[in-house]
């Protein structure tokens, strides 16, 4: 039997600001993919060069499958790219590395936000995955103390989402300001640009979409408790 409460409405509004900042981003990423840089570089290639003039000569450079799926492994010291970025010579291939190498930079310089994220991992993990059932079962057996844990649980991913913000937008500064020293023409910039700001609405989304879900468990739990 499909059971309905207002508290619904925050699930629905962070369901459609993530669908929202998933449609921008790939529509950034379709547009700037189809147009080549005159540098004639590719992803693989402008990541090595800024790689290189950072002093991180050691870092190596891996492709990997998937579309999206670029990152950058503190623990491993590994520069991954997708596919598509690796060896397109397209603007957002290049903004797309460019924004990694910001992460492989902050770790060479010991930025802290990017220390707590890492430390975050693995308890925002493991609390995200139970917070739910823990809260659940609270609710079920009206026993609110198992509420409040599922609850904090739930927590540790909201700081994990909150310290990603500046994580990410970092990263992305980073990238504009290599690139715009004359690594790549100064008009190929706004793709660059527009790539990595509509990446960035993803990870402010999921931010929020996090918080309306705390709130959601908290008024859940307030209202049960008044029953």
């Amino acid at each position: 039997m499909f059971y309905y409460d207002s508290t619904y409405i925050l699930v629905l509004i962070g369901f459609l600001l993530a669908m929202a900042a998933e449609g921008a981003v790939k529509h950034a990423y379709y547009k700037w993919s189809d147009v080549s840089s005159r540098t004639g570089l590719t992803g693989r290639e402008i990541a090595r060069r800024i790689l290189d003039a950072g002093g991180m000569q050691d870092v190596p450079i891996q492709m990997i499958p998937g579309e999206l799926t670029d990152n950058y492994d503190p623990a491993g010291r590994v520069l991954s790219l997708s596919q598509d970025v690796y060896g397109s010579d397209s603007v957002a291939a290049i903004g797309i590395a460019a924004h990694e190498c910001g992460h492989a930079l902050q770790d060479a310089q010991d930025y802290k936000p990017l220390r707590i994220r890492s430390n975050l991992v693995p308890i925002a993990s493991i609390g995200s995955q139970a917070a739910i059932p823990l809260f659940l079962a609270g609710l079920f057996f009206s026993f609110r103390p198992l509420q409040m844990i599922g609850i904090c649980c739930f927590v540790f991913a909201v700081l994990f989402y909150l310290v990603t913000l500046p994580v990410e937008f970092n990263a992305s500064g980073r990238a504009v300001q290599i690139l715009s020293g004359g690594i790549i023409p100064e008009d190929e910039m706004t793709g660059v640009k527009s790539v990595l700001t509509a990446a960035a609405l993803t990870y402010v989304a999921s931010a929020i979409q996090a918080m309306l879900q705390l709130v959601r468990l908290i008024l859940l739990s307030g209202r049960r408790r008044r029953d």
